[in-house]
């Protein structure tokens, strides 16, 4: 059964940065795309990063520059590094992989960005 688990969220502030943790379980995460997902209070959920292997990745225009990815693939692990929080980045994040045609989630981590 493949799962994903995300943690590292956390109460930072403004400027402030966080590591979060994308850890797959039955499957091997490094062999597919997966992407980061965050749902602000009240909004819909939006897309955030995607990363294929070690250097296709791409990031939505809120976040460029500021949220990078690394990798332990011994650990079937994928790491998104938040720098430079804001306000707007408060929001549950979320990773996804589609495994064979079926999309997994994790349960998600709460980002908090607050003074």
């Amino acid at each position: 059964q493949a799962q994903l688990l995300e943690s590292g969220g956390g109460t930072v502030q403004p400027g402030g940065s966080l590591k979060l943790t994308c850890t797959a379980s039955g499957f091997t995460l490094s062999r597919y795309a997966m992407n980061w997902y965050r749902q602000a209070p009240g909004k819909e959920r939006e897309w955030v990063a995607h990363l294929f292997g070690s250097t296709s990745n791409y990031f939505a225009d809120s976040i460029k520059d500021r949220f990078t990815f690394s990798r332990d693939d011994a650990k079937n692990t994928v790491y998104l590094h938040l720098n430079n929080l804001k306000s707007e980045d408060t929001a549950v994040y979320y990773c996804n992989a589609r495994v064979f045609g079926t999309e997994y989630w994790g349960t998600g981590t709460l980002v908090t960005v607050s003074s």
